[in-house]
């Protein structure tokens, strides 16, 4: 299974998000994003215009995991390094492994990066 983990900015549209996952490269099987964030208008845009599950990871569950990439503001705001690494490592469950780091939209307001595991 793989999971797409986004980070992003207030004001970030579902054009920016689906620019960021198309940086990542691949075709996902489920979203995952910040349980804080989930309910933002473009992320659930993007899951539906997708078709995927989206899945809100916890703030201890993202703060648990190793991420590539180590950003201060991402940091102090949600304890962890990158949401959209610590997100997709979280939703892809046991074994979960980052394919790269995460990849930044055009615009900088978003982020993606995409794991693999066995989803449980």
């Amino acid at each position: 299974m793989i999971v797409a983990g986004f980070g992003f900015r207030s004001g970030a549209g579902v054009a920016c998000l689906a620019d960021a996952l198309a940086r990542a490269g691949g075709a996902p099987d489920r979203l995952a994003t910040a349980a804080a964030k989930v309910r933002a208008p473009a992320i659930r845009a993007l899951a539906e215009r997708l078709d995927l599950p989206l899945i809100g990871v916890d703030a201890a569950d993202l703060a648990a995991q190793e991420t590539l990439t180590h950003g201060a503001a991402s940091r102090a705001a949600h304890g962890t390094g990158s949401v959209a690494e610590a997100a997709a490592l979280a939703a892809a469950g046991r074994g979960a492994r980052l394919t790269g780091p995460r990849a930044v939209s055009q615009s900088g307001r978003a982020t993606c990066a995409l794991a693999e595991g066995d989803g449980t």
